[in-house]
């Protein structure tokens, strides 16, 4: 997430991150849905984001350490050198990106709807139940995307183990 936000702070595609570190496209895409940045990947991104390193290293909070030790408590502050992504911020990052994807579903409806005026082929029986399922499709699309409908996302997930477990996560 925090590759994303980096990514979005700069105006930068994904191709152009992957350019400006020497990474596949795929690498990149692979970090910002939350995989794990080996440390090369790690240090180019950090390098071209001008951030540490750690930034991209263990998102996940896990940290390995022995039996023997102790947790230590710390609170990290986020500075320029160490962004965080808020649970704000992840949120409207992906509210956002819902809502690109249904954008592009839109768009593909549409551009299959043209070619099927232009060859001619609305007069096939099956294409209006076709097109019924696809404007229902959309529609359920619209309304998840939009959080009208609500979703099987994490917070439901968050939900589901609270409640299983009964306290908080």
């Amino acid at each position: 997430m925090i590759l994303r936000k980096l990514r979005l702070q700069r105006g930068w595609s994904q191709e152009q991150v992957a350019e400006l570190t020497d990474l596949s496209v795929r690498t990149v895409q692979r970090i910002e849905r939350g995989g794990q940045a080996s440390l090369e990947s790690a240090k180019a991104l950090a390098a071209v984001f001008q951030v540490e390193v750690t930034t991209f290293i263990n998102q996940s909070g896990e940290h390995s350490m022995n039996d023997h030790q102790q947790p230590q408590q710390q609170i990290e502050v986020p500075s320029a050198q160490n962004p965080k992504v808020s649970a704000e911020e992840k949120s409207a990052i992906n509210y956002v990106k819902g809502i690109k994807e249904f954008y592009g579903h839109l768009f593909m409806f549409a551009i299959f709807m043209v070619s099927f005026l232009i060859t001619g082929k609305f007069a096939h029986p099956q294409l209006k139940w076709l097109i019924l399922g696809w404007v229902a499709g959309l529609i359920i699309h619209g309304m998840v995307a939009y959080e009208l409908l609500g979703s099987f996302g994490t917070q439901w997930e968050k939900k589901q183990i609270e409640k299983k477990l009964g306290r908080k996560l």
